[in-house]
């Protein structure tokens, strides 16, 4: 039986918002009615939908934790974020934030899930990342509650916490990320907990885990927190892009990369994403070669 939905509606007011670009990266999923985020909240299992009209943002929820998810459906769709406290006078980073007004940073306050994400994704091609993410969602998951029949819920922390290697193993998950993965698992309601941190404290307590380093920490606060400071320091290609955009040079170093952005100190992270409104680094750069693991 279909769980009872919930709704809020909230006034945009004229507030430039552009949804897809402030919603993708939260890991949801975009569909024809709209975009779909599936959580384990601390109330329980939800599925959360949003929506907009030229006027207003609608989200409905189901489930346990729809109550928890509407609460936080204004911070999800970016509008605690305001970019207008941005201004900068580097003219190409100016005219980007000028052309993407409604370019937010949306917040989730899950933790644990958007850590998973980020390790799943360590040091991997981004295809590998996705083959890892679907393989623990096929083998620790759940389906949502609500109407959306192809929503599931984030990998059970507990199950994921009791599996042996060999079943990560055929997830497309070798012994180094398999091991960190159920390490945090076990640990998953104090990480999830730091939901009520701020990023500096979430990041040192993240930082604790052998394993988890400013890439990882980068890219879950990013989710979790909404932080438009974060820089991922490590990442393949964001020193190469940052460089190439802002010098002209073709290759750079994550030492280079922090130089140029610490002047947007603490907008870092909303600058790396308006430089990647411009492309990557040029096409004839290094690439990671995607492996399979299950193969050996």
């Amino acid at each position: 039986m279909m769980s009872r939905v919930e709704s809020l509606t909230i006034p945009i007011d004229g507030r430039p918002l552009d949804l897809r670009r402030t919603l993708r990266p939260l890991h949801g999923r975009f569909a024809d009615d709209g975009w779909w985020l599936a959580a384990r909240t601390p109330e329980g299992s939800g599925s959360l939908r949003i929506r907009r009209t030229s006027e207003d943002l609608i989200g409905e929820a189901w489930g346990d934790g729809s109550g928890w998810l509407l609460d936080r459906l204004g911070p999800i769709a970016g509008l605690d974020d305001d970019p207008s406290t941005f201004a900068t006078e580097d003219p190409m980073v100016s005219q980007l934030h000028r052309r993407h007004p409604g370019d937010r940073f949306g917040r989730t306050d899950l933790v644990f899930p958007a850590l998973v994400i980020a390790i799943c994704g360590q040091k991997v091609t981004g295809q590998e990342a996705t083959n890892a993410m679907r393989g623990l969602v096929r083998e620790f998951s759940d389906p949502a509650p609500g109407p959306n029949d192809r929503l599931r819920l984030p990998p059970d922390p507990d199950r994921m916490a009791a599996a042996p290697y060999h079943t990560y193993h055929r997830l497309h998950l070798e012994k180094r990320r398999a091991d960190l993965l159920r390490r945090v698992a076990r640990h998953a309601h104090r990480i999830d907990e730091l939901r009520d941190e701020g990023p500096s404290e979430a990041e040192r307590a993240l930082s604790s885990f052998p394993g988890i380093g400013r890439w990882t920490t980068a890219k879950t606060l990013e989710i979790s927190h909404g932080d438009p400071d974060q820089v991922a320091v490590g990442d393949f290609h964001f020193k190469h892009m940052v460089v190439h955009h802002m010098t002209g040079r073709d290759r750079g170093s994550d030492e280079e990369m922090l130089e140029l952005l610490e002047p947007f100190h603490p907008h870092r992270g909303r600058v790396l994403r308006l430089l990647h409104a411009l492309g990557h680094e040029p096409r004839f750069g290094p690439r990671l070669t995607p492996r399979d693991i299950t193969r050996r």
